[in-house]
């Protein structure tokens, strides 16, 4: 007899098919992964039972990254309605609710590589695990054209998972005493690493789905050069009034010149994801 259904999907189930899909997708480059009730593609999602609206909100918003052929190149950012990230003096804990924070670790599971700048990495200290959902570790990655972060951030003392230090060729690049911890150097220009440089030399590391989680400044390069498949801004509803932006980049004269990306939005507990595909005009 073939195995009774549940009546309902759940979102702890299509998490679980989600995380199993990103590894299939990644091992053997499957185009569709099926599992019990579950049929993922590229394009969307079937299921043989009714998903209840968690499932079905996060299949929806998921679904994209995790059967992304080949390379990615997804960033998040954080705000507030007025487009801030942090007050003046550099305190951000916590502009986003829980259920933002969750959806951040999400990503994280969904990718090989969590990337940030050396201002973020010491100002924050962050640890960039996944730890509010069941997943794999990305690989956690530090730019620092510089050499400026110091030895006592957490990434780079504790060893919950790999860390790859990217500094400048100016930079001394004996091997942290840390096992967890590597240091490589990369060409640098006069506003630090080319960001494209930064995407090849990941992906000659098996770093091909990549996470540019911030700062606002380093997400911002990323955009502006136009190397970003995906960007995930997760909008609080709170005004701040001032503080640091979330996103600064080259002005512009008129709205004509302004990107307009294929946008798609989620409710994120009081916050509001808007999912913008950056590969399409």
């Amino acid at each position: 007899m073939p195995p009774t259904l549940p009546d309902t999907l759940d979102q702890t189930t299509a998490w679980l098919a989600l995380c199993r899909a990103r590894e299939s997708v990644a091992s053997t480059a499957a185009s569709v992964h099926r599992e019990g009730p579950l049929r993922l593609t590229a394009s969307g999602w079937t299921s043989d039972i009714p998903a209840n609206d968690d499932a079905r909100e996060l299949l929806d918003n998921l679904v994209p990254l995790a059967m992304h052929p080949g390379r990615l190149a997804l960033a998040q950012l954080g705000q507030s309605l007025d487009g801030r990230i942090a007050t003046e003096s550099g305190h951000s804990h916590y502009i986003n609710g829980f259920e933002s924070r969750t959806h951040l670790h999400r990503l994280r599971a969904l990718v090989d590589a969590v990337v940030i700048g050396a201002g973020t990495a010491s100002e924050d200290d962050p640890l960039l695990t996944v730890r509010h959902v069941s997943g794999r570790q990305p690989v956690r990655v530090i730019l620092d054209p510089r050499g400026r972060v110091p030895s006592t951030i957490r990434l780079l003392r504790e060893a919950q998972a790999p860390c790859l230090h990217l500094v400048g060729e100016q930079v001394d690049i004996a091997q942290p005493s840390a096992e967890h911890v590597t240091r490589v150097q990369l060409p640098t220009a006069t506003d630090g690493f080319d960001t494209a440089n930064v995407l090849e030399a990941l992906a000659d590391r098996g770093l091909r789905r990549v996470l540019i989680e911030g700062g606002g400044i380093t997400v911002s390069r990323f955009l502006e050069a136009g190397v970003l498949d995906r960007l995930h801004l997760l909008v609080a509803p709170l005004l701040i009034g001032s503080g640091r932006p979330g996103l600064a980049m080259t002005p512009i004269a008129t709205l004509d010149q302004a990107r307009r990306p294929v946008a798609r939005t989620f409710r994120c507990g009081d916050d509001t994801l808007f999912d913008l595909d950056l590969t399409r005009p």
